[in-house]
């Protein structure tokens, strides 16, 4: 496909990136740890840490595993925690003694867990002790010797982290009664690592840095094998895009998404780190009081959700009342950012959310807007340097500009395989090395690439094509709604009809009121036959409404 996007770059932006500034993601670290030293690094809890402490504590981790655990090079490392201190000093001693990262959702089940622990051989594991008991239920299955248990406070220092283990185990009881067996804490193993100085390892572009699991919406989880150069190229591309807007002087940015996941671990944590900036971590996103208060102490710059999170934000009144007179940009991605909450946020923080693009097969970035938008346009944005897309019908055949296709994606950042599953790399593969995503996908002549929606969402209606994403966007403009799902359900006369899952502001809102509105913004095939009102609706770990669970009458 002609790369038509080019024409469209904002100044400064290259073509191409350069992937030989750094030779592994320990080299990454170690350029930032001398160039921004002193300056903070992260801060959670009201905790900071510098880029300094952040080398001194993640080398004793590496310390414990390379010395005490005596670990090869290329063992996995798997990390189950939200966002707190202890995951960029677990996530970078690993990377720097050679070994790989597997990202775990603290927030899943026994079955979920030990089919990750098993599928990706690890056999040392970093958790937090609120989700022990779910290990607990895995131990007697797997061969998982080295257990490291951290709590929430461990690393806030005396008293702040006295008094948060005291509330969440006492007070929340929010940690369930476990027992690991043979385990280590978190801080006697950095106190035993330091013992041990860090080993050099050779490590480079092609060593796997990540596993990182992706699919257990759709079937069993994949690992996607992230390596070094997959990495690297994704955080060289995104610096490229967003340089013209960032500097090295202290951009401070807000991590609520969780750095398991890989927006918030190539986008926040690596990025970012690059230019030494301040990350702000959001322990817990979902208490959005509590995160607004956060937001209050910082000037921040920078800040990345999905529209889930943007809306629940846009719901707070305190929200409105935030300095925005340092926010850069807002990035979102993960799901469809819908015009209505594009359109709040403009309105309240004078900034246009700049919707991107990514899979966690690739590491994830593929497209982003232009990070100085007026006006949000309702694309993904586009294909960023050294990245090559084509849009593909049925038949494996390029279709004609404008046309809808299966976007597909050739780059230095799309992963090397699947863990162990050949034939499902075969699967994902075309002869000629592009990525199938899945998704349905225009591109215009400027080259701007809009999703029309996933594959498999899909809704048939008499023969005609009906994509979630359109009804949704239409539903959620009514001023009573606050969330909205569309998923196709079976229909004796027309095979398939829509049906919605709504949660309302306005506790009177009819279905009348809903169908009325749907007729006057779409054509009769695409008004919903049947409106469901739930007080919440199932979301991914990064809030993407599961839109599989309803249609599936899952939840």
């Amino acid at each position: 496909m002609e790369q038509v996007w080019l024409k469209s770059y904002p100044k400064g932006i290259p073509a191409q990136i350069d992937l030989d500034e750094f030779r592994s993601l320990g080299d990454l670290f170690e350029k930032g740890v001398r160039k921004f030293g002193q300056r903070t690094a992260y801060i959670n809890m009201g905790k900071s840490i510098t880029y300094d402490e952040l080398d001194r504590l993640s080398s004793r981790f590496a310390g414990y595993l390379q010395g005490v655990l005596k670990l090869p090079k290329g063992a996995r490392i798997a990390l189950m925690m939200p966002n707190l201190l202890q995951y960029p000093v677990a996530m970078f001693g690993a990377l720097r003694a050679g070994y790989t990262v597997v990202n775990v959702n603290p927030l899943y089940t026994a079955r979920e867990l030990e089919h990750q622990l098993r599928d990706s051989g690890a056999e040392t594991i970093v958790i937090v002790e609120n989700f022990a008991h779910t290990l607990e239920q895995v131990l007697p299955k797997l061969r998982v010797p080295n257990v490291i248990v951290t709590s929430l406070g461990e690393m806030l220092g005396f008293p702040k982290s006295l008094i948060v283990n005291l509330v969440v185990r006492h007070v929340k009881k929010m940690v369930p009664a476990w027992n690991l067996g043979a385990h280590v804490r978190f801080s006697e193993a950095l106190a035993q690592g330091g013992a041990h100085p860090l080993k050099p390892v050779d490590v480079g572009h092609d060593d796997i840095a990540y596993l990182q699991y992706t699919g257990g919406t759709t079937g069993v989880a994949k690992g996607a094998v992230l390596t070094h150069r997959n990495i690297i190229a994704n955080l060289q591309q995104a610096h490229a895009w967003i340089g013209p807007y960032v500097s090295e002087k202290g951009e401070i940015i807000i991590t609520a998404l969780p750095l398991y996941h890989i927006f918030a671990l190539t986008a926040n944590c690596l990025t970012f780190f690059k230019i030494g900036a301040v990350n702000v971590l959001i322990t817990n996103p979902r208490d959005i009081p509590g995160f607004v208060k956060e937001l209050a102490k910082h000037r921040f710059s920078v800040i990345t959700g999905v529209n889930t999170l943007f809306n629940a934000l846009l719901h707070n009144p305190e929200f409105a009342k935030l300095d925005f007179s340092s926010l850069n940009f807002a990035l979102g991605g993960g799901m469809a950012v819908q015009q209505a909450v594009a359109d709040k946020w403009r309105q309240v923080t004078g900034k246009t959310i700049s919707e991107a693009y990514g899979l966690t097969e690739t590491s994830p970035a593929v497209t982003i807007n232009p990070l100085d938008l007026k006006e949000f346009n309702h694309s993904i944005g586009l294909p960023i340097p050294s990245t090559e897309i084509s849009i593909r019908g049925d038949d494996g055949q390029e279709v004609a500009l404008g046309q809808p296709g299966e976007l597909c994606v050739r780059g230095p950042q799309v992963m090397r395989e699947y863990w162990n599953r050949p034939e499902e790399t075969a699967k994902v593969f075309t002869e000629d090395g592009f990525l199938r995503t899945g998704d349905v996908a225009t591109v215009d002549e400027a080259g701007f690439v809009r999703i029309v929606d996933r594959k498999k969402d899909m809704i048939l209606v008499s023969g005609f094509n009906v994509f979630p994403n359109e009804v949704e966007d239409v539903i959620a403009t009514h001023p009573g709604v606050v969330e909205v799902a569309a998923v196709g359900v079976p229909d004796e006369r027309s095979g398939e009809a829509v049906k919605v899952f709504i949660v309302r502001k306005d506790p009177s809102l009819t279905k009348e009121a809903i169908i009325a509105h749907c007729k006057e913004n779409l054509t009769g095939y695409k008004v919903p036959h049947h409106v469901e009102f739930r007080e919440e609706l199932p979301k991914t770990n990064v809030g993407k409404i599961l839109r599989r669970m309803l249609r599936d009458g899952q939840a």
